[in-house]
């Protein structure tokens, strides 16, 4: 989804290439559905509150019906062998599909070394560790606050010899 989004954003001129990672990092970190989170962001920032909503229900209706539909129909061929068959086949395909984007992002987000160290420690903790993402989070806030205040008060100890 990703791509798609931010190829139709940037194609419309709503967003500029330097806000799509902050709007994705925003988006993810709310909570709901990535592409409404985006969505809702360039809705309201095209139209307020009103473009907000318009936008969340254009990004919700359509796929809604569709499922919907699907549920309905899907209901009888669950356990036939060559839907099950397809559903394999399009596991790996998912995941090129989410590690693209999260390939493209890391390139954007990450500009020094220490940014590219973060990120594969944070990748290798999730995945193989199975830490929680939201202590990945904490952490990477709580880290840079506590280096900023004992920066500052060191620049105060200094300020007063």
């Amino acid at each position: 989804m990703i791509p798609l989004i931010e190829a139709e954003l940037r194609k419309k001129d709503w967003i500029s290439e330097e806000d799509m990672p902050d709007i994705v990092v925003l988006a993810q970190s709310a909570p709901g559905i990535l592409a409404v989170n985006m969505a809702i962001y360039a809705g309201y920032k095209l139209r307020g509150i009103k473009g907000a909503i318009a936008a969340t229900i254009g990004a919700v209706l359509p796929s809604f019906v569709i499922i919907l539909l699907i549920a309905m129909v899907f209901t009888n061929f669950k356990d036939n062998p060559i839907v099950v068959k397809i559903f394999r086949g399009i596991r790996p395909v998912a995941v090129g599909l989410i590690l693209i984007p999260a390939i493209n992002m890391a390139k954007k987000g990450c500009k020094q070394w220490w940014t590219w160290l973060i990120m594969l420690a944070s990748l290798l903790a999730v995945a193989f560790l199975k830490v929680s993402p939201i202590y990945i989070i904490i952490v990477c806030i709580v880290i840079p606050v506590c280096i900023y205040i004992i920066n500052r008060n060191a620049k105060e100890a200094q300020g007063q010899k």
